[in-house]
């Protein structure tokens, strides 16, 4: 049975989310929050300039194209 507050069925859900997992692959915008470096990589990871942990990690596909 279906929830109703669901506007997906099992299928078009795990659709949709394998979806947004292949729009991730390859494009994870990363800001480092202490030496402020910013650059797009594969996976979330630390920043390459300082080694920081404390990074902030967004999918480009939540970036309107202009």
């Amino acid at each position: 049975m279906q929830d109703s507050s669901s506007h997906f069925t099992p299928q078009e859900l795990q659709d949709w989310q394998a979806a947004l997992q292949e729009a991730n692959r390859n494009n994870i915008w990363c800001h480092c929050r202490q030496c402020d470096r910013e650059w797009v990589a594969s996976e979330e990871e630390s920043c390459p300039d300082c080694g920081s942990d404390r990074v902030e990690h967004i999918p480009c596909w939540q970036f309107p194209d202009d």
